[in-house]
């Protein structure tokens, strides 16, 4: 699948590998434009809208194991050997698939508030239940969107993330696909061990990476070092971005 890029150049003359950033469920390659606009100092950027987001193709499918051949296929489509990846919630999912696809092809790899694990829990039926209360309200204008989803949702933060999603009067994501692939989202299928240095960025206040999911992450990641960022919650790069970006560029240091 030909996944919808936003492609920069580095600022300055550079060595390093190019930088890929993958966003979560409901987002966009607008989500993670923070982490972009400081890293573009000095690595190439290419953010990505996976598939049933944004303006990237459609599909039925929705599973891990796409979601990474989608990502191998956007390196191959931009002559990238071998890149840095790096990815929050389903999209860090995405990138760690993407270790069992083409382990030779990650030079780095960065996972925000995720664990390779299957959740076995749903998280997102309020945000759907606001999301299709949008649709059948009929309304054309993210203000009008907004109060219909405040009756759904407590989180302003939350209703303005998904609002960017929200153009004239759509949704820029494949709602009945997200609904009927939701096991695949929060899913996931043990993958080989990938023996590199890999970095998780949890946040302190989150309940994806925990001390239960200590054992299934190193059996994937034997290397693995975790960052906890005090007092974030799930959207860490959001509420905490220099935090985030001095663990990102101490691990790419190193």
């Amino acid at each position: 699948m030909k996944l919808n890029v936003r492609a920069q150049s580095a600022q300055n003359l550079h060595n390093n590998s190019p930088i890929v950033l993958v966003h979560g469920l409901f987002g966009s390659l607008d989500n993670l434009g923070i982490l972009a606009r400081d890293l573009v100092a000095d690595h190439d950027i290419i953010q990505v809208d996976m598939r049933n987001h944004g303006l990237s193709p459609r599909s039925e499918e929705m599973n891990y194991p796409a979601m990474a051949q989608d990502l191998l296929d956007t390196l191959d489509e931009h002559h990238i050997e071998t890149a840095t990846v790096i990815g929050h919630s389903m999209g860090g999912k995405a990138v760690m698939a993407l270790t069992a696809l083409a382990p030779e092809r990650i030079d780095r790899l960065v996972a925000i508030d995720i664990a390779p694990v299957d959740y076995h829990v749903r998280r997102h039926d309020e945000i759907f239940a606001a999301i299709n209360a949008v649709t059948n309200a009929g309304v054309a204008t993210r203000q009008q969107a907004a109060t219909v989803m405040r009756e759904f949702l407590k989180e302003e933060g939350v209703i303005q993330f998904l609002l960017k999603s929200f153009v004239d009067g759509a949704w820029r994501f494949n709602v009945p696909v997200l609904w009927e692939q939701y096991p695949h989202i929060v899913g996931w299928e043990a993958i080989p061990a990938w023996d590199h240095p890999a970095l998780f960025i949890p946040g302190g206040n989150s309940p994806y990476v925990t001390e239960a999911y200590r054992d299934d992450l190193l059996a994937q990641f034997p290397q693995a070092k975790a960052h906890v960022i005090a007092g974030a919650g799930h959207w860490v790069h959001a509420e905490k971005p220099d935090a985030v970006l001095r663990a990102i560029r101490r691990y790419l240091a190193e």
